[in-house]
């Protein structure tokens, strides 16, 4: 019976006060997840003000990842201790995705910084720079790695990056050491790294060194690599420097901004000394 007292929703009018459609309505009822408050003779289906409290909950537990059936699981045993229950969690829940978003947020934040600088780069250009302290984050060691190893390694270590929520949005680059630079062997890479400016406890880090570094592009594939790096060498002897240690490579432009291999830039940082 009708209470003359309380207002009555058609399907369609609370589908339009949910900002659903009539199906959402429907379905939810099929599955006894929220059912009309009323039917009359014609099956004409009713709903009340109070039941969009009770829509709202349900769309608020989907928007935080809740699937319909534990929703439904919930509603099957519905008490003010079990709504408590459930709301610290999903709390809980909302402050990890909060974090996950703003971990987001500064990734593509560092990219946008990156790709702004570098529309502003000579690819040309040769330059000495005095470099600061870098923290990176290392693989594990893949010197002398064939390419089945590597292509594992690389995977590897995208899937720590990952796991242990240590990508920066910086660009995975590679450190060769100064013999196998010495023997040309430039893509003989000894480390994968990813720079962390804000590292955090718990983890290896490796410390670049403050220095002077001989800053240089590479313009295409691996295959003229060599190309790149003899043309920085030669000012590094005409300068009077000597090779470092370590040699760092890093991707300016790869396949995100570049459609053409050819097209790649390559960023390749030369740690130097004074000549003897």
């Amino acid at each position: 019976m009708f209470n003359k007292n309380v207002k009555y929703f058609t399907t369609g009018e609370f589908a339009k006060i949910c900002k659903v459609n009539k199906q959402t309505l429907i379905y939810y009822d099929q599955i006894g997840l929220l059912s009309p408050i009323m039917k009359d003779g014609k099956d004409y289906r009713y709903y009340s003000v109070a039941q969009y409290e009770f829509f709202s909950v349900i769309e608020l537990l989907k928007a935080v990842g809740m699937s319909l059936k534990d929703i439904q699981k919930y509603m099957a045993e519905k008490s003010p201790e079990n709504f408590l229950d459930l709301m610290y969690q999903q709390k809980e829940i909302v402050a990890k995705k909060r974090q996950e978003l703003e971990m987001i947020e500064s990734i593509i934040d560092v990219k946008i910084d990156l790709t702004k600088e570098a529309l502003h780069l000579d690819f040309d250009s040769i330059t000495i720079e005095h470099l600061p302290e870098a923290t990176l984050y290392l693989s594990k060691n893949i010197e002398d790695s064939t390419e089945e190893q590597f292509t594992k390694a690389v995977s590897d270590f995208i899937d720590e990056l990952d796991r242990s929520q240590l990508d920066t949005g910086y660009p995975i680059g590679g450190i060769t050491r100064r013999e196998q630079i010495l023997a040309g062997n430039y893509d003989n890479y000894s480390y994968l790294y990813i720079e962390q400016p804000n590292p955090r406890e718990g983890h290896p880090y490796f410390e670049a060194i403050e220095g002077d570094f001989i800053v240089g592009y590479h313009v295409g594939t691996s295959t003229t690599l060599g190309e790149s790096y003899e043309r920085l060498f030669k000012v590094m002897r005409e300068r009077g420097f000597e090779l470092g240690k370590y040699v760092y490579e890093e991707y300016i432009y790869d396949a995100v901004i570049k459609n053409r291999e050819e097209d790649y830039v390559t960023k390749i940082m030369i740690e130097i000394k004074k000549g003897c």
